[in-house]
């Protein structure tokens, strides 16, 4: 076999194999998303629990889903580098608070919904988005994508798009415009009062 052919197989097999694996991340990462949705509905059903005990589950269930150091981290975008250290670690801490609650304030009325996943495909070198469906008993059907992408050897989310818009941009839009109003303790000041304000809700309730 000639230099030049040993080459091109060499290159063709380099190729092949990085399609291979392409693909599978492409399964693995549409696993995980049907996964953590199959498990975060059997939770909200879960009659043998308190409504307290659901929303503890579900919302660890969520903080292992989601990589919350690297959301906050972009969210808050080009500020992060101007905040101090004990402003980073503030912040951290109050933003995977705050979408925690968020989500488990959105998602946790989800019980009688049927939830399937329509889709993968690789957005970058490092995320695939996967394409979810949720069918509401009223037939109102909500699409969305989540962006995963592996941290440490494990699927986590970076971001949720509904309906074509992302929650991660969206944040980040809106808190630049705190920063740049009410600065970096202003922001804190906000998100403290936010989750204050829903642990104080969701004890009433």
């Amino acid at each position: 076999m000639s230099i030049r052919r040993l080459i091109a197989w060499v290159m063709l097999a380099a190729v092949l194999s990085v399609a291979g694996a392409a693909r599978a991340a492409v399964n693995d990462a549409a696993i995980f998303i049907n996964q953590l949705g199959i498990q975060a509905i059997k939770t909200l059903r879960a009659t043998d629990l308190t409504l307290d005990q659901r929303e503890a589950k579900f919302r660890s269930l969520l903080s292992r889903g989601f990589d919350l150091h690297f959301m906050g981290r972009f969210v808050l975008g080009r500020y992060w580098r101007a905040a101090t250290a004990d402003q980073k670690s503030d912040y951290l801490t109050l933003y995977g608070e705050y979408l925690l609650q968020t989500y488990t304030a959105r998602l946790g009325g989800y019980t009688d919904d049927s939830f399937t996943v329509t889709g993968a495909r690789q957005a970058s070198e490092k995320d695939v988005v996967v394409s979810t469906r949720l069918v509401r008993p009223s037939g109102i059907e909500i699409a969305a994508d989540w962006r995963v992408r592996v941290f440490d050897g494990k699927f986590r989310i970076i971001d949720v798009m509904v309906e074509g818009i992302s929650m991660a941009v969206t944040q980040r839009s809106e808190f630049a415009a705190v920063v740049r109003r009410d600065g970096i303790e202003g922001l804190l000041a906000i998100l403290r009062a936010r989750t204050t304000k829903f642990s104080a809700t969701a004890a009433i309730n």
